[in-house]
């Protein structure tokens, strides 16, 4: 909801409000930076968690502002990890942690806690046709948060590792029966170029050339643009990966440096 704002304001303990101003927003991550102009004693950090020795069965609690109920606290446990939900950008974002602490309309964007009271996520969506809470709720593990907040601090986006390509949709894909992403165009001068990744050409006969299809990254199969994306974001700018290519009936494989690119 914050999303296109840049000036807000927050309530705190005092119940004075206190000016915030919007430093940057991972629409895919479903997470945002503010800074708040508010004396240093009002602002106590919570300590930061780990979400990578996380448990199915571990307690934890929640907290945020459910239909508008200020301070409101729940207590469930993690019901699974690893799970895969569709951001409100049509974004798939991978790895989140599944709970049955009660999560409704207006948790989004609060803690999610361990028993120790330290941050293991930030409270994001629920599964329920009725709207309300059914016991499935979902956070964005700390981990993503630790990766993705200094970014948005520093550049007030997400720079992630990728390779200065634009791509086929994945429906088209899917209608010309092709399995895997269709490079569409190479950005000129990036690593992917100097590799010789090519994009859709024409002949001088007016004929469209497929691009190179990616099958594949280090071995892992690629079926669609997520699949790409998750696992770039396993990586980090300067690594180099091999892909799997599919060119014009053919397969190749071709190693290629990731670069920083701006997240979509």
């Amino acid at each position: 909801m914050i999303e296109g704002a840049t000036r807000l304001s927050v309530t705190l303990e005092d119940n004075s409000t206190y000016e915030a101003k919007l430093v940057g927003i991972a629409p895919s991550k479903d997470l945002a930076v503010i800074k708040v102009k508010a004396p240093a004693k009002l602002l106590t950090p919570i300590p930061l968690g780990t979400s990578s020795t996380l448990r199915v069965g571990q307690k934890v609690l929640a907290i945020g502002n459910p239909f508008g109920l200020d301070h409101t606290l729940t207590v469930g446990v993690v019901s699974a990890l690893g799970r895969e939900i569709t951001s409100m950008t049509d974004r798939k974002i991978h790895n989140v942690i599944q709970t049955d602490a009660a999560i409704n309309p207006g948790n989004s964007g609060g803690p999610l806690l361990d028993s120790q009271g330290q941050l293991i996520g930030v409270n994001t969506a629920i599964l329920a046709p009725s709207g309300a809470n059914a016991g499935i709720g979902f956070a964005i593990p700390v981990d993503t948060v630790k990766r993705v907040v200094p970014q948005l601090i520093k550049y007030g986006k997400v720079i992630r590792p990728g390779l200065a390509i634009s791509v086929v949709s994945d429906s088209i894909a899917e209608r010309l029966g092709i399995e895997g992403v269709i490079i569409a165009r190479v950005s000129p001068r990036s690593n992917a170029a100097q590799a010789g990744l090519r994009g859709i050409s024409r002949t001088r006969r007016g004929k469209y050339l497929l691009g190179d299809i990616i099958i594949s990254v280090d071995g892992q199969r690629i079926r669609s643009y997520d699949d790409l994306a998750y696992v770039l974001e396993t990586h980090e700018v300067g690594d180099w990966v091999e892909l799997g290519l599919l060119r014009q009936a053919n397969k190749i494989k071709v190693r290629v440096q990731l670069e920083a690119v701006e997240e979509e």
